[in-house]
């Protein structure tokens, strides 16, 4: 497989952007490490361009007449291999050489035929649809291996999605043309296309984690039999006799939550004091001192496992790197020649993009909250990711909640790569 052909553009008017993506495109495509012959599109844009989202996908199709299927959608920034651009207008493309017959274009007037056996699938998908995590779950029963990724759209404005179909639109879509909102769309990917992919979380558990004994729809009153609201006031150590101190100290505290089935018996927090993929964390919403309970932005159930945590930068950029490693880790064959020996052993100022590294293309779906000051300074998420993968085609946005198997997260950030046979 080779390298995915990817480009990315800041500019006031959308068609110097989208010309300046498309020279880059044209230079890769003409050397020999690169694809020239992709037909799936990956696009991206930010909502600072999202009046002109229509004519920006009707002038890629025209300057790319080879792609015949595209995808994508808006955030309030996009990311790159080595930059994010948030708050500007800017977009990315990324241009994949995917056997026709493994990967489908769908959306929610033209959903998955029964004639495609998928075993997994990116998802773009309106935050404000109906019934969303029922969706998540169906389409995941929908694959062999049950495993989606991607993210919500973002957006000041109007939040869209990108969806064309072989051939030039998706049947059933009509007027829309391949940009639409509501419900969700993406790309299923047959068992012939082979990712890796990773979850990293962004924050810290501040307490172990406990059972709940009894909650009442989003209200947990008891941890381990314990009032729930004295448990949190103890692990943070306020006392409501001072309650500016208690306040302040518990918006900043968030919780971290697993159903017992997904933890498959292990705990919530692991021996190295951080979450696992399977934690979903949640905002505490209030406080209810008459019950002695605690307020959560999600369903609870007795049974569920709670830890409280925050937000840490830490752990987030620890953590990240940690998912990269172990990218690089799968990927790299136990034996190596030179050529790859060398290519991965590059320097940060080296590592150009190299069939060797195995990544062909990564996709990055990280929380609108996570990038910039979160990790340090401008675009030093997206650092991490260059110098613990190289400098691969890469391609995301930052999303209104990220997907990953068939779980909404906060706070994360989605990494998965198309990787090369060995």
């Amino acid at each position: 497989m080779k390298l995915f052909p990817y480009g990315h553009a800041t500019h006031p008017q959308w068609q110097m952007a989208a010309g300046l993506v498309l020279a880059q495109l044209r230079a890769q495509m003409a050397l020999p490490a690169y694809a020239s012959s992709p037909t799936l599109a990956l696009l991206y844009i930010t909502d600072r361009y999202a009046a002109s989202a229509r004519e920006i996908l009707e002038h890629l199709s025209a300057e790319l007449p080879e792609i015949t299927d595209w995808s994508g959608t808006v955030g309030l920034g996009v990311v790159t291999n080595q930059a994010e651009y948030l708050d500007e207008p800017a977009l990315v493309l990324m241009l994949c050489e995917l056997p026709p017959d493994q990967y489908r274009v769908f959306s929610g007037v033209a959903p998955l035929g029964l004639g495609f056996e998928a075993q997994s699938a990116l998802i773009h998908a309106d935050g404000g649809t109906q019934d969303l995590p029922e969706l998540l779950q169906e389409m995941a029963g929908r694959t062999a291996s049950g495993y989606l990724f991607g993210g919500l759209s973002s957006s000041r404005t109007s939040a869209f999605q990108f969806a064309v179909g072989g051939d030039g639109n998706i049947n059933g879509q009509g007027a829309a043309s391949g940009v639409f909102s509501g419900g969700l769309s993406g790309v299923a990917f047959g068992e012939g296309v082979s990712l890796i992919s990773r979850v990293t979380q962004g924050c810290q558990p501040v307490s172990k984690a406990r059972k709940i004994t009894a909650a009442e729809s989003n209200v947990v009153i008891a941890l381990d039999g314990e009032p729930a609201l004295d448990v949190l006031l103890d692990d943070l150590g306020v006392s409501l006799d001072q309650p500016q101190a208690a306040l302040e100290k518990v918006r900043a505290t968030l919780v971290g939550l697993v159903n017992a089935e997904d933890a498959g018996g292990r705990n919530a927090v692991g021996r190295n004091g951080n979450f696992g993929s399977d934690v979903i964390v949640r905002h505490i919403v209030g406080l209810d001192p008459g019950r002695r309970g605690v307020a959560i932005s999600a369903q609870l159930d007795v049974g569920m496992e709670l830890a409280f945590c925050q937000r840490n930068v830490q752990a987030a950029r620890a953590d990240l790197t940690r998912i990269c490693a172990e990218i690089r880790e799968e990927l790299e064959p136990e034996e190596l020649s030179v050529e790859t020996a060398h290519a991965l052993a590059a320097n940060e100022a080296e590592s150009a993009p190299h069939p060797g590294r195995r990544i062909a293309g990564a996709i990055y779906v990280s929380c609108v909250g996570r990038g910039g000051p979160h990790f340090g300074g401008p675009s030093a998420e997206l650092q991490i990711v260059r110098r613990a993968l190289g400098d691969v085609p890469l391609v995301g946005f930052f999303a209104g909640g990220e997907i990953a198997r068939h779980h909404l997260y906060g706070y994360t950030g989605v990494l998965t790569v198309f990787s090369a046979p060995a």
